[in-house]
This record gives structure tokens, C-alpha cells and sequence, in this order.
């Protein structure tokens, strides 16, 4: 199976690169600076490093891209530096999830492509009912008003949500919800939920990446577990935790 992973050199984005090359996935990354991957993937037969930004691609470079891959996973985000949050590009996620979905039905591919976005239990799944507090709720507002990225998350779930939807012959998507990231070195037991069991804001729980990029990457190598969860927002916490 081939692999377009965006936002590769990222935290969690080079742990889900590793996760699909310990599957034996052949994988495409997209990075601007490729210096900052491992030195052992520049070895590594099958995976490919593109050096571009994803928004500089011409859309024939984003479809020749997608054109032979079975799954395409988005783990972009902003940098926490000012610049970072308040800086161009802030559709960032946004951009990129419309411009990958646009390449891969420009492609009339046999079957559906798997997208999986990575986002934040920040954002609700207006698809179900997900009841949040007042105080939450006010909490959300003012962090949309202060903080772009946080829009920019919101709008890429929703227009997998609304955009593609649930019956879209050429794209199938999950949307990955993980809470408060930490970093651990091993995979450890981990819980999925279709909503949040605990308050994004006043009750945060935890989650390491490592097991972020393992449930990505599972549910693009088994076809039961993507079934399980397709065009939905599962969210993720790691077990060793009291709720």
C-alpha cells in the first residue's frame, strides 16, 4: 500500500511515518525542510521525501501525487511561535485537506482513496450530538477569536464533514480527535471513543503521539477497524489515565 503522509516532520507526523514503514508501506512525505527527519529514513527504500510545501504544488503536482496512493494522512499544523499562529499561511490544514480531496477525485481512482486528518477534541462533531458546557463554550469562542489555528482545524474537520461526506465514491475520511499530546517513546494501550468522555478545556485527559500515529496508522492497514470508524471524528486518550 502507498502512503501520502503531509506534515511528516512534524512530532506526531514522524511517528506515523514510522509506524507505516514498520508496516512495510511504501510512504510519500512532503516536507519543506528535510532536515529536520531521522537521518535512517534517507536510507530507507521505501519511502520517498518530496521537499516542497504543500500549498506551492500546482494542482497537476498534488494529482500526480496522489495518483497511485491508497490512503493520504494529514498531521500539518501551526508552529506555537507567534508567527506560527498569527502568520500566513492560516488556512493552513484547511488549504491543504481541500487541495488533497480535489487531487484525489481529479484522479478518478477504482476505489476510494482513505484520508485521515489529524485534529483536536477542541473541535465538536456537529454530525452527532456532543454536549459541551456554557463555560466551554465560551472558552471555544474566545479561542476562535484569539487563536487562528484553531479555526483553521475546526474548518478542515468540517469540510470533510460537509464537503465530502459520507457518500463520496472517490474519498473516505476519518478525522483523528487526540487530546492533551505528550511524548513516550513506546506504544502503550490506548481507548477510542466516538466523542470526548471529558471536557477539552476544564478536564483535559492525555494522549502520546506515538500511540496518535499508531491508531492512524491501523486504521489505514485494517479494513475492519477503518470500517469501524469511517466518517466519523473517534477521539483518542491513552489508558493510564483516571477519568
Amino acid at each position: 500500500m502507498t502512503v501520502l503522509v503531509v506534515g511528516a516532520s512534524g512530532a506526531t507526523g514522524r511517528q506515523l511515518v514510522a509506524q507505516l514503514l514498520l508496516q512495510q508501506h511504501s510512504v510519500k512525505v512532503v516536507v519543506r525542510s528535510p532536515h529536520k527527519l531521522p537521518e535512517s529514513w534517507k536510507n530507507k527504500d521505501n519511502l520517498h521525501i518530496i521537499t516542497a510545501s504543500i500549498l506551492d504544488l500546482t494542482d497537476s503536482e498534488l494529482q500526480n501525487l496522489v495518483s497511485n496512493c491508497h490512503a493520504v494522512a494529514s498531521c500539518l499544523g501551526h508552529n506555537l511561535t507567534f508567527k506560527g499562529m498569527y502568520g500566513q499561511p492560516r488556512k493552513l490544514v484547511t488549504d491543504a485537506t481541500k487541495r488533497l480531496c480535489n487531487a484525489i477525485k481529479a484522479s478518478r481512482l477504482q476505489k476510494p482513496t482513505k484520508f485521515v486528518l489529524m485534529n483536536t477534541t477542541g473541535n465538536s462533531n456537529r454530525d452527532i450530538h456532543e454536549p459541551i458546557s456554557l463555560a466551554q463554550k465560551c472558552v471555544i469562542v474566545l479561542l476562535r477569536l484569539l487563536l487562528p489555528p484553531h479555526v483553521d482545524n475546526g474548518k478542515a474537520a468540517d469540510y470533510l464533514r460537509t464537503q465530502i461526506g459520507q457518500n463520496n465514491r472517490a474519498v473516505e475520511w476519518v478525522t483523528v480527535r487526540p487530546d492533551g499530546l505528550i511524548n513516550e517513546d513506546q506504544v502503550s494501550a490506548y481507548e477510542i471513543f466516538p466523542s470526548p468522555t471529558r471536557s477539552a478545556i476544564f478536564n483535559a485527559g492525555k494522549v502520546s503521539r506515538i500511540n496518535v500515529a499508531h491508531f492512524m496508522a491501523s486504521l489505514i492497514n485494517d479494513k475492519n477497524l477503518w470500517s469501524t470508524w469511517k466518517g466519523q471524528m473517534p477521539v483518542i486518550y491513552s489508558s493510564s489515565q483516571e477519568n
